[in-house]
């Protein structure tokens, strides 16, 4: 009797056993069998829904020169990437608009009048040669905590100014723009050999306490100053007192060097700039304890938009029209389809 009863204690207990044995596994699969047996890819819900650019946008494919390869986006991608690159996206997004108006304005400008690239690309993504450009992922990874925020801000400017370009007589403009300004933006024939009649001298609202680095301080010892000046200028006569060196420098009125003597030789104040590295061709110079000290005021080359300034007009209430209409004279913002045209037949 004894061992019956034990016998039946055994089986009971391997029935259990068996239950749980087959039972545990499908209580774990059961929950997610949708995910783990059908052929869908589950979807991260984290992941940004991909940028669609507005009509008009969308309709022009560019070829971009990124690195060593070369690209196909739309213009509207492009534009994005641009924004990203180009302007602060904690700033107004009228200001962002703006930037996105005079970013599709130049690209339009270098595509149509031959660009770079010959037949290879239609425009490329160093900032020295046409515009910067950062991709999302790259772009994300630099906002951290802020990322979605402005990612999100960017593609509005773009999209909410789909095809809006700035036109002087129906064609578009070349639309420059740099950081900020010294009060006052400069005349392109006072920076480069052309003048331009919608690049002219504009009033640019600076907020100059929260500018970084607005004002800045560079200073050279007698010898680094010779270096960089005679490998462009062997003929300069940098001898003698160094309070002598430069002289009878020409400002305009925004008070951007012209032109400014070194050593008995005319330079102009942006070639001054690019020789010793300065923020801006808004200068001024003195000697202290034997070196040449430069007080800059400023960042870029001054001429079309200040991104600063425009973001203080957005902050005090001006759309990105009022924006682009005040730096740039004498032109209209509006709609343009001309550039898809342009590329289809290039394409053909």
């Amino acid at each position: 009797m004894k061992r019956g009863t034990q016998l039946r204690r055994s089986v009971a207990v391997s029935a259990v056993l068996a239950v749980l044995l087959f039972a545990l596994p499908l209580a774990v699969i059961v929950p997610y069998q949708e995910e783990l047996f059908s052929g869908d890819v589950p979807v991260d819900e984290t992941e940004r829904e991909p940028f669609r650019p507005g009509e008009l946008d969308a309709s022009v494919t560019l070829r971009v020169l990124n690195g060593n390869t070369v690209e196909e986006m739309t213009l509207g991608d492009y534009l994005v990437g641009v924004v990203r690159a180009e302007m602060p996206a904690s700033f107004e997004l009228e200001a962002l608009k703006a930037q996105a108006v005079a970013a599709r304005t130049y690209t339009a400008y270098k595509i149509l009048s031959g660009g770079n690239h010959g037949d290879t690309a239609d425009i490329c993504t160093d900032s020295t040669c046409c515009q910067a450009y950062i991709s999302q992922e790259r772009a994300m990874e630099n906002w951290g905590d802020a990322a979605d925020e402005n990612e999100t801000k960017v593609e509005e400017a773009v999209r909410g100014t789909d095809g809006q370009t700035i036109l002087y007589g129906g064609v578009p403009i070349l639309a420059v723009f740099h950081s900020s300004s010294a009060g006052q933006t400069r005349a392109a024939g006072e920076v480069w050999v052309n003048d331009l009649p919608y690049l002219q001298p504009v009033d640019s609202p600076e907020d100059d306490d929260t500018i970084p680095n607005y004002y800045s301080r560079v200073s050279f010892t007698p010898e680094v100053f010779r270096e960089k000046i005679y490998a462009s200028y062997p003929e300069a006569d940098l001898t003698g007192d160094m309070s002598g060196w430069l002289k009878n420098a020409k400002t305009d009125a925004s008070g951007s060097v012209e032109t400014v003597d070194v050593g008995g030789v005319t330079i102009k104040g942006t070639t001054m700039r690019t020789l010793l590295g300065l923020r801006s061709a808004c200068f001024t110079w003195e000697v202290q304890d034997g070196e040449l000290v430069f007080f800059v005021t400023g960042f870029g080359h001054g001429v079309g938009m200040s991104q600063y300034g425009a973001n203080r007009m957005a902050r005090e209430g001006a759309d990105y029209v009022e924006i682009l209409t005040h730096y740039y004279t004498g032109v209209s913002v509006e709609a343009w389809s001309g550039l898809a045209s342009f590329t289809n037949e290039a394409e053909s």
